[in-house]
């Protein structure tokens, strides 16, 4: 699975924002995708330049939680090229070298998944007979790994205690 790069649209980023909205709606939105025998679905509103809500959490960062505005964030080029990446860690979390553990971030259940070997994090919101995307994003920061590992330890610890 190799990742879009934008140097192929030789920085011609619309065309490049596209073709990643395409692989978006294929690996994600139209394709069935599952999670604990319930289906997966995005966020659609409120739509900014023709593109849901849900993927543009996918491809860019805000410098704030709080933000709702999408004309605030900005893309970051290794969420881009991973963008195939939320359907393969969602199919395969469970398995070797993906943790798996549930949380609260904002009052809110959110259920993690880290592809620990390559610092990649899916976040899905269980809802009433789905899970919600709500991000997804690479992990490079220490502390945040590291933050990441004692959670998801503390949460073995809770599931066996």
């Amino acid at each position: 699975m190799m990742p879009p790069e934008l140097l192929s649209f030789d920085g011609d980023w619309q065309s490049y924002e596209d073709m990643i909205y395409a692989a978006y709606m294929e690996t994600i939105v139209n394709s069935g995708l599952m999670f604990r025998s319930a289906p997966v679905k995005s966020q659609y509103r409120p739509e900014t330049k023709g593109k849901g809500f849900g993927f543009w959490h996918a491809i860019s960062e805000s410098s704030s939680h709080q933000s709702r505005s999408e004309d605030e964030r900005t893309p970051d080029l290794r969420r881009c090229e991973r963008i195939r990446w939320i359907a393969w860690a969602i199919e395969n979390a469970g398995q070797l070298g993906f943790l798996c553990w549930e949380n609260q971030r904002y009052g809110e259940a959110r259920v993690i998944i880290w592809a620990e070997a390559h610092d990649y994090v899916v976040v899905l919101a269980p809802r009433n007979n789905y899970y919600l995307l709500k991000s997804a994003y690479v992990v490079d920061k220490p502390h945040r790994r590291q933050s990441f590992r004692v959670e998801y330890d503390a949460y073995c610890k809770l599931r066996k205690g």
